[in-house]
């Protein structure tokens, strides 16, 4: 089968940074779909472990995350899906990836595909919609209202609270804003430092835009005098963290998912009892929880929310066919930080 992968650390202007294979296709065993790879999208992830994580005894490591195929075979222990399934699926990060023309997952991390989208359109929401609804509804408990699709942050008089999305624009902002607005009764602040990425913020549901180039305090303080309840730091952690702390209401949530270059200092938290919450969407996966079935159960539903129209795909642009050239470009472009919504590939 076709695939791309790395064999040493390399910057991406590195022409072997990464590189066109051919491999075996692997077997399904257990509680494994073989599927067939229709389309990717690219992650900051991809980036981070491409730079970073060294290939193990001379092979090849395969990068992706992110995949819509069709299951072609399953495991024996396999209950939840049948060859011939559209599917799509964010995957494990420590198996190989899904820039492969078949690869292996367990079924409890994959939903059906939404069948209102392309491939392409549906390989940009997995990863992304798993990060972002595990830290709305998993980790910082907001409450979902109980019409679909009924959030507009003033339902409830606006008791629900304020969320600061920082990084707004980029693949899992896009998402989180759509889920806030849709789905839960928080007013929906996100940050956007270019006309662009201010637009496809508001294009998304956020209710104000703010720039994070300039000092957030006052930002948000002019549309939220009480501060934040909750704020989701998606990017460029330690460099916001004082002015995050700032913002803040007394006993305000707080999520993040990127790697502070610096420890920060959480003691800023304390005088307002403000809770700090990690968000790994690999966790149940890597662990093997007992839960380990809800992000099958999460795609199922961000599927029934897409197919109804309470979701859009958050891709931007589809890069063309899945190989070690539009990669490179797909990387290059998120390593820039200028990505916004999400780039994709489709087809081999």
């Amino acid at each position: 089968m076709k695939a791309v992968g790395y064999y040493q650390n390399q910057a991406i202007d590195q022409a072997d940074s990464l590189v066109d294979l051919e491999l075996p296709t692997p077997v399904a065993t257990g509680r494994d779909l073989l599927v067939r790879v229709e389309a990717i999208s690219v992650n900051p992830v991809d980036t981070k472990v491409r730079r970073n994580a060294a290939p193990v005894g001379g092979a090849a490591r395969i990068l992706g995350w992110d995949a819509v195929g069709t299951v072609v075979a399953t495991g024996p222990e396999v209950t939840l899906f049948k060859a011939g399934d559209a599917v799509f699926y964010a995957g494990a990060l420590e198996r190989p990836g899904t820039n492969a023309e078949f690869h292996l997952v367990d079924e409890r991390l994959v939903g059906p595909k939404p069948a209102s989208l392309t491939a392409a359109e549906a390989a940009a929401l997995p990863l992304t919609s798993i990060t972002a609804w595990e830290m709305l509804f998993d980790r910082m408990g907001v409450a979902r209202l109980p019409a679909v699709g009924g959030g507009d942050g003033t339902d409830n008089g606006g008791t629900a609270g304020v969320l600061l999305i920082v990084g707004g624009a980029g693949g899992v902002g896009s998402i989180a804003t759509q889920l806030a607005r849709r789905l839960t009764g928080l007013t929906v602040i996100a940050t956007a430092s270019r006309p662009e990425t201010r637009d496809w913020s508001l294009a998304m549901g956020a209710h104000h835009v703010i720039d994070h180039r300039q000092p957030l305090e006052p930002q948000v303080r002019a549309i939220a005098p009480g501060g934040a309840t909750h704020v989701m730091s998606l990017t460029a952690t330690e460099q916001h963290f004082p002015a995050i702390a700032a913002l803040m209401a007394p006993q305000g949530k707080l999520a993040l998912i990127d790697d502070p270059a610096q420890p920060v200092d959480i003691t800023l938290l304390k005088r307002k009892s403000i809770s700090l919450h990690w968000e790994f969407m690999y966790t149940r996966s890597m662990f093997q929880t007992p839960d380990m079935i809800a992000q099958h159960e999460l795609l199922g539903e961000v599927s029934r929310l897409v197919d109804a129209g309470v979701l859009r795909t958050t891709m931007t642009q589809d890069l063309g066919p899945i190989n070690a050239a539009n990669l490179r470009r797909a990387h290059a472009v998120l390593e820039s930080g200028t990505a916004r919504g999400k780039l994709v590939l489709s087809g081999f």
